[in-house]
């Protein structure tokens, strides 16, 4: 969730969810849909009266390319909610990885005078600056994920737990470690990209969680969250541990190619632990054919959650199911995890790698 440069893990590729070309993609006037599609489901209920329409907003929204099959999602979650209010005209820029053709972007948003922006930033630190500007001309910011280090640069912030990945993929490790009656098992960390924030606070909440059953890390290396390295990475790692135990990937995208050297050893003797929750780690979970037995949840699905924290932000509204009048300031989103019990249940809130 902290700021961080475009090889983040949520800066990659993603075929199908395009927001437009051009410096603007096209305004967006959205009437309520009633299809029963995936990306229906991916909503976060507020409950009472707030879904009725009212004040007419529009919603700017800005996010890195959608070169990635998470942050392919985001934008696809932001957009679909978007369309589920007849009181929301959605106005998305085209997405970039390009620190500067951001900052055009956001500002085109504000020359606009939008009533609300939803802004995933490719980089919190650098974009700081764009978001403070918006909100000193009275648009306040959702600030999606990657955290701005001004809080006068957004109203609200929304993203999920890094730590509690860790926690969530270590307890679940650790559990079933000790129902296998493994002494001293060979643990290995697959890690995004070792030097960012947010994956330091993931490999800190999992051996955080190993140590409670007096368990920790064998190895660990990260693998840039590409498909490519994750296949090398793990090939590197199976070829150096004759035995494994457990694994943990911390990201599903580059899971695939984790898998693939997987099968390709034909190691089958650990168990594995996603990170994400992608529909293809899911389905593999489902199987029960593969090694692959849980993911902890990043969802996508946080996105749709902002449009619609900003919708009730821009109509003066709060979330109903509290007491309090207005939005909160922050809402860390906890790191689930599915296994095959509950895999159906989170299907389709899956995002395609």
């Amino acid at each position: 969730m902290a700021e961080h440069s475009s090889l983040d893990r949520r800066g990659f590729v993603f075929a199908g969810a395009v927001l437009g070309a051009g410096t603007l993609a096209a305004c967006t006037s959205n009437e309520p849909e009633n299809d029963n599609s995936s990306s229906q489901q991916q909503n976060v209920s507020t409950g009472g009266d707030n879904d009725r329409p009212g004040r007419r907003v529009t919603i700017g929204f800005s996010a890195p390319a959608a070169d990635h099959g998470w942050i392919a999602a985001i934008a696809k979650n932001a957009q679909a909610q978007a369309r589920r209010y007849s009181d929301v005209t959605f106005r998305p820029v085209e997405p970039t990885n390009d620190i500067n053709q951001q900052i055009s972007a956001v500002e085109s948003l504000i020359s606009q005078k939008v009533n609300v922006l939803v802004l995933l930033p490719n980089d919190g630190e650098q974009l700081n600056q764009v978001a403070r500007k918006a909100t000193d001309a009275g648009i306040p910011v959702v600030n999606l994920d990657r955290i701005f280090p001004d809080k006068l640069a957004y109203r609200t912030w929304i993203g999920g737990d890094n730590y509690g990945m860790g926690v969530a993929a270590g307890h679940y490790v650790g559990t079933r470690l000790r129902q296998k009656g493994v002494a001293n098992p060979v643990i290995v960390e697959i890690q995004g990209i070792a030097t960012l924030p947010l994956t330091q606070d993931r490999s800190k909440g999992f051996a955080d969680a190993l140590k409670t059953y007096g368990f920790s890390v064998t190895a660990k290396q990260d693998a840039k969250f590409t498909v490519e390295t994750g296949n090398q990475v793990a090939s590197n790692l199976l070829q150096a541990h004759k035995k494994i135990d457990a694994l943990w990937n911390h990201d599903d995208d580059q899971g695939v190619g984790v898998l693939a050297a997987i099968k390709q050893a034909g190691r089958r003797e650990f168990f594995m632990v996603g990170g994400a929750g992608s529909a293809n780690a899911m389905r593999e979970i489902k199987s029960g054919n593969s090694v692959l037995e849980a993911t902890v949840t990043y969802s996508p699905t946080m996105a749709s959650s902002a449009v619609r924290i900003a919708r009730l932000i821009a109509q003066g509204k709060g979330m109903s199911d509290l007491v309090e009048q207005g939005v909160p300031q922050s809402i860390t989103l906890a790191s689930e995890t599915i296994s095959r019990q509950n895999v159906d249940r989170y299907l389709p809130l899956g995002f395609e790698s």
